[in-house]
């Protein structure tokens, strides 16, 4: 959550809506810490914080399930995959930099999820789309987003 720093070395709250996964890397910090990258596997909803004298939380957790398209959402997708090629214009990267998150053949769900992570910088935004379990809203959710932090990068040039 933000404003998180002043409760770090404590127990600061959490979203009751948060992603799990398997660790893929780690590292330790001269400070003791570590700084992990996570694989995100599922959605999940924490129903209680369990004891614990270590300096990471445990949790008692519910796994979420996606509800999956009901109708084509390949339009949605278009305005995705168009939306991150206009903004990675606008940021002068390279026009492939996002192709991996948005290679087809994935689940529509696993695209939307790639693409909020690695370019929406709103917080509140990106735990907004985590918990929207209905994957067509999110994917349009997704897009309308994407649409604006283009037009707002293109106005702060003109």
């Amino acid at each position: 959550m933000p404003g998180f720093e002043a409760a770090y070395a404590g127990k600061p709250a959490v979203h009751p809506v948060a992603g799990a996964g398997e660790i893929v890397s780690w590292e330790r910090l001269a400070t003791g810490r570590y700084n992990i990258l996570l694989k995100g596997e599922w959605r999940i909803r924490i129903e209680g914080e369990r004891p614990s004298d270590t300096l990471y939380r445990i949790v008692s957790a519910q796994k979420l399930e996606d509800v999956g398209p009901t109708i084509d959402v390949s339009a949605a997708l278009a305005r995705i995959r168009d939306a991150c090629g206009r903004l990675l214009q606008a940021l002068d990267r390279p026009p492939d930099l996002l192709d991996t998150a948005l290679a087809e053949g994935q689940a529509p769900g696993v695209i939307a999820d790639r693409i909020a992570a690695a370019v929406v910088p709103d917080p509140a935004l990106r735990q907004e789309l985590l918990e929207t379990l209905d994957v067509t809203r999110r994917l349009e959710r997704l897009g309308a987003a994407l649409d604006q932090l283009v037009n707002e990068l293109r106005r702060g040039r003109e």
